[in-house]
């Protein structure tokens, strides 16, 4: 396709967790547009972002179509910054793109509260306190959904819910599955009983209640984690659950509350970043991209054409 660019990533030391959710990234375009929009800001101090937008500014401008580009100085950045990543050892994806969003999005609110400072907001405009506490950048409207925790006393049936909101949605695997199921499971119904007894304000006293997981507020771009990584006490580690899971290429999520906006949205897989290997801490990362209806495997500095992926 005109404008697009196919680059693999040289890996420098067990950096392919983080080539896979950066390659993730880049085909999720409106984060792409986001990040390259940033580069032709005035020049800023160096942080993760302007990495970030160099690294896909750089791809973005390439004259061949297809080619591979070293990460160096986003690596280097990544590592001066969180001394978790300051090593050779191969590293959670998930917990390096959760890294990556909250520092964005905290650089991204830093710099909004600097130009307030400076009196630079337009429109001369003065907010309150409480509106820079609710400050949301260009990555909280790409990835931020809500959960709302809804729990039932079963003597009076008065409902509580309290809001948490979220970038990404971790949800557990079981045998033979699919990823709808598992989001059916992320809001199963789960009793307070026993010990475990809920304080109902109504009641004034501890209940027998029921509690569930529904989304409130569903993200522009969905990002879900598939909880893979399992501890297991008779083993005192990790251990990797390979279960079967199947993807589809279009998700409609029905777990949703029942004030929950556009609660019909429709999801297109774009990308998906699976760990091969047999634990942790070891193993190895790839990306598969949907780009202009063809898929891509993305495997470091290798590109390759997937004719029928098989999702799962």
């Amino acid at each position: 396709p005109v404008n697009e660019h196919y680059f693999g990533l040289v890996n420098f030391g067990n950096t392919c967790y983080c080539n896979s959710v950066l390659q993730a990234l880049y085909f999720c375009r409106p984060f792409r547009e986001k990040v390259l929009a940033y580069k032709v800001q005035p020049r800023k101090k160096e942080s993760l972002l302007t990495c970030l937008s160099d690294l896909f500014n750089s791809i973005a401008t390439q004259k061949k179509k297809v080619g591979v580009i070293p990460p160096k100085k986003f690596i280097s950045r990544l590592r001066k910054e969180n001394e978790l990543f300051d090593n050779y050892m191969q590293q959670d994806a998930h917990e390096f793109l959760n890294y990556l969003l909250n520092t964005i999005a905290d650089l991204l609110q830093e710099e909004k509260k600097q130009e307030k400072q400076n009196g630079k907001l337009q429109n001369g405009s003065i907010e309150s306190e409480e509106g820079d506490k609710t400050d949301l950048t260009w990555v909280h409207e790409i990835f931020q959904g809500t959960l709302t925790n809804e729990t039932r006393c079963l003597n009076c049936e008065a409902v509580s819910s309290k809001d948490e909101d979220f970038l990404d949605l971790s949800v557990d695997v079981e045998q033979n599955t699919s990823i709808t199921h598992c989001l059916r499971g992320f809001s199963n119904t789960e009793t307070l009983c026993s010990e475990y007894k809920y304080y109902c304000e109504q009641c004034r006293s501890k209940q027998e209640a029921q509690k569930r997981m529904r989304v409130k507020k569903l993200p522009m771009i969905l990002a879900l984690h598939l909880k893979r990584f399992k501890y297991m006490d008779q083993l005192h580690r990790y251990t990797k659950l390979s279960y079967r899971v199947v993807f589809p290429l279009e998700l409609r999520l029905f777990n949703t509350s029942g004030d929950a906006t556009n609660p019909d949205r429709m999801y297109d897989l774009v990308a998906v970043v699976v760990h091969c290997g047999s634990g942790p801490n070891r193993g190895h990362y790839i990306t598969i991209v949907k780009s202009h209806g063809f898929w891509l495997l993305f495997d470091d500095d290798i590109v390759e054409v997937q004719q029928n992926p098989c999702l799962c």
